[in-house]
């Protein structure tokens, strides 16, 4: 039933702008509607947990340059949780490993803002097919954040 509310109220759909760029790169996958879970132990300014789990919805894209994924929690917008590049390099508190399983994500919050401590993972579950996998330059990425971007994905207001 929440799935289907999500896709009436469009939560979870890759909105226009990024749809059109990534067409123009060649589109390996695409999924949107994807069912996102966040975990997150640990403190950051104005929230503590020993083991928050939630549930979002996002969309996911592959394609010849860079993989994107977005999380959203309204409808027609979406805050990008991963826009990297293949070639880039992989440099970063935030790793990203993509399996026929899905995209997880985790990030040493520390490390991306010293006032936080703890741990923050998303996994995006959907199916990518074997050979959409072996066809890409690779599976393993790491990159770096602004501070409030851990803070967005906690569900806190970013204060500097």
């Amino acid at each position: 039933m929440a799935l289907l509310l999500r896709k009436l109220l469009r939560i979870g759909k890759l909105p226009e702008e990024m749809r059109t760029q990534v067409q123009a790169e060649g589109v390996l996958h695409l999924a949107e509607f994807v069912p996102v879970t966040r975990r997150f132990t640990g403190s950051i300014p104005g929230k503590r947990s020993a083991g928050s789990v939630s549930g979002y919805t996002g969309a996911l894209v592959l394609t010849n340059h860079r993989v994107l994924a977005t999380l959203s929690t309204v409808p027609g917008l979406a805050g990008r949780t991963i826009d990297q590049r293949w070639d880039a390099p992989a440099d970063g508190p935030v790793t990203a490993e993509l399996s026929a399983t899905g995209l997880h994500i985790e990030v040493d919050v520390s490390a991306v803002d010293p006032r936080c401590k703890g741990q923050l993972t998303l996994h995006y579950k959907n199916d990518i097919p074997e050979d959409i996998l072996l066809g890409l330059p690779t599976c393993s990425l790491a990159y770096s954040v602004p501070p409030e971007w851990v803070f967005r994905a906690v569900g806190v207001p970013y204060r500097p």
